[in-house]
């Protein structure tokens, strides 16, 4: 019984099964082919999972590969039903329509996919929604669609990380928890973008402080967040083969790697400040930029001094604290302007969210907060040269002038085009004699003018978009935000009032380092004064806008009429040097 009881009844049993009703039972043994490959084929089909499992378990950071070995496949899903799903609705939706019929379908195809698009970035995260962000600032280039929407999400509804998450990635970066660093630290968000959230916390000597920290798994995902984006471009030209979004992934491969670097953010903070409290700056303790912890920054973990502040077009707690609107607006264009053309070390996101005001503590002045310092540009001086010298031919309606610097920014013949993408304005307004010819109202009627506009060019301007200095593709976007606050908070002629004032002060600079003796400083004073006296014409011409505007609700010389005929305007001198192709689109 004892013997009995050990035999594996079971694999007899299946031995005997087989025997019986196998097909290859009742064939001679040598009439049974067995297959050859089952072996190599067992071999391949283990290898991959084998290998990964081999990469994960080996290494120093198993859980962090295992996260990465997990999103990355789910990412490319994501993105391949997405691009499947778009590219599907596009080509059927639309087929075999022609006018009105056409035009409306492809409204609600652009309502859909925008949607769409929202969803895969929130649903990824990180990197999609940095790019997010960049599709709602490009109303000059995509349907308005797209642009409203991303608007809506990407700048302020960001998703959230866990406290745990958070405490576990400042442990591994600065070494130990959270309630060993601090006194205390709330464990819910003041804020939350993109690529970081920020904690507020409390030193162990009571000072209040900011600790802006990175969502979990985005450095490690980086690289294959950016293939698989580009991917998704190469998809979007397949459908739309003029339409090419090649720059702005280039454009996230240069950027996106450097702002999830918290160690260069700190060192670009501090340089920011040293710039705008130097001999140079004529802002001088009026903008504030948090100070650094040192010792407590990392790549993923950034400690500063936590300022408190109200968002920078909140009109209403502006007036509140008892500042002017147009104050502030010339005081963000000030700082901008001299970053740009006086330091050559640029904040290229100074979207609203990144903008804060407050009273200075020690005499109750207007003071403005810079935030979120993760993406800069530093400028030459040759190219900062050639852009002053564009925005001064620009600003004064120089026609030779803007042709020959669009052409040194590699414009070439397009150069009507690019001369509308940096002032919103159709050519003939850009080189109109008008003292107030950059004039914008701001309202919906203009700015649903501009952008159908841009987007009967949108195959042009991006190909000037990939002609241009790559540098020049941030300096757009700078230009897109600060131009979005000055229309929130004031009169916009006072932007290029201020520019044309710093382009003037930048040449001289240059000039005088270039050719050091009093000809070259005498020469600059010269040109200084012209600049002024022109400036002035444009002061008083703004003052005399807003009188208008407020006596007979309508801007100088009845632009709302001139908007209107804006796309025909900008057609003719693009159709021009265009040949068939603008003509075509037009």
């Amino acid at each position: 019984m004892r013997s009995i009881a050990r035999l594996p009844f079971k694999s007899v049993a299946q031995h005997l099964f087989n025997r019986t009703f196998s097909a290859e039972a009742h064939l001679p043994q040598s009439n049974v082919s067995k297959p050859r490959w089952s072996a190599w084929s067992k071999a391949l089909l283990a290898a991959p999972p084998t290998i990964l499992a081999g990469w994960i378990v080996l290494s120093d950071e198993p859980q962090r590969r295992a996260r990465v070995a997990y999103n990355v496949p789910l990412r490319v899903i994501r993105d391949a039903v997405a691009v499947i799903s778009v590219a599907s609705d596009y080509k059927f939706s639309t087929s075999g329509l022609e006018g009105d019929s056409y035009a409306e379908a492809l409204k609600q195809c652009h309502e859909r996919s925008a949607f769409k698009l929202q969803k895969l970035c929130f649903a990824n995260g990180g990197i999609y929604i940095k790019l997010g962000q960049h599709v709602a600032q490009l109303d000059y280039i995509l349907p308005v669609e797209y642009v409203n929407t991303m608007r809506d999400y990407m700048l302020d509804k960001c998703p959230v990380s866990s406290y745990k998450d958070i405490a576990e990635v400042i442990q591994e970066d600065l070494g130990r928890k959270p309630e060993e660093l601090f006194a205390s630290i709330e464990q819910v968000p003041i804020a939350s973008a993109s690529l970081a959230q920020v904690h507020r916390a409390v030193s162990h000597d009571g000072r209040q402080l900011a600790v802006k920290v990175q969502h979990v798994g985005l450095r490690d995902t980086c690289a294959a967040d950016t293939v698989i984006v580009e991917a998704f471009v190469k998809g979007l030209r397949w459908v739309f083969p003029d339409f090419n979004y090649q720059w702005l992934v280039d454009e996230l491969k240069e950027s996106v790697p450097k702002e999830l670097d918290f160690k260069l953010e700190a060192a670009n903070s501090k340089r920011c400040q040293a710039n705008l409290n130097s001999k140079k700056s004529r802002v001088k303790g009026r903008v504030v930029v948090p100070a650094i912890e040192d010792g407590m920054v990392n790549h993923r973990v950034l400690v500063m001094e936590y300022v408190e502040g109200i968002k920078v077009t909140d009109r209403a707690r502006i007036q509140e604290l008892g500042f002017k609107p147009e104050k502030v607006a010339e005081l963000v264009s000030r700082t901008f302007n001299e970053m740009i053309f006086i330091h050559g070390d640029v904040h290229c996101d100074p979207h609203a969210a990144n903008l804060f005001l407050r009273k200075n503590p020690l005499d109750g002045q207007l003071q403005l907060v810079l935030l979120d310092h993760g993406l800069y540009r530093q400028i030459s001086d040759s190219f900062r040269k050639s852009y002053a010298l564009l925005w001064q031919s620009l600003i004064f309606a120089d026609a030779e002038g803007i042709k020959k610097h669009s052409q040194a920014m590699n414009a070439g013949d397009m150069y009507p085009l690019f001369a509308g993408m940096l002032t919103n304005r159709p050519w003939d307004e850009v080189i109109s004699k008008d003292i107030d010819h950059l004039y914008m109202s701001g309202d919906d009627q203009e700015r649903k003018s501009i952008q159908q506009t841009s987007q009967m060019f949108a195959a042009q301007i991006t190909q000037l978009l990939f002609k241009v200095p790559r540098v020049l593709l941030l300096l757009l976007k700078t230009n897109d935000c600060l131009r979005s606050v000055d229309l929130a908070l004031g009169e916009p002629v006072n932007t290029f009032v201020i520019t044309a004032r710093e382009c003037s002060r930048a040449l001289t600079d240059i000039r005088n380092r270039e050719q050091p003796g009093i000809r070259s400083k005498f020469k600059g004073k010269i040109d200084e004064w012209h600049v002024e006296y022109r400036v002035t014409l444009l002061r008083v011409a703004s003052w005399w806008a807003l009188k208008w505007a407020k006596w007979v609700g309508k801007t100088p010389n009845n632009r709302r009429k001139m908007r209107e005929q804006h796309s025909s305007k900008l057609a003719a001198p693009l159709s021009a040097i265009g040949g068939d192709t603008v003509v075509a689109h037009a």
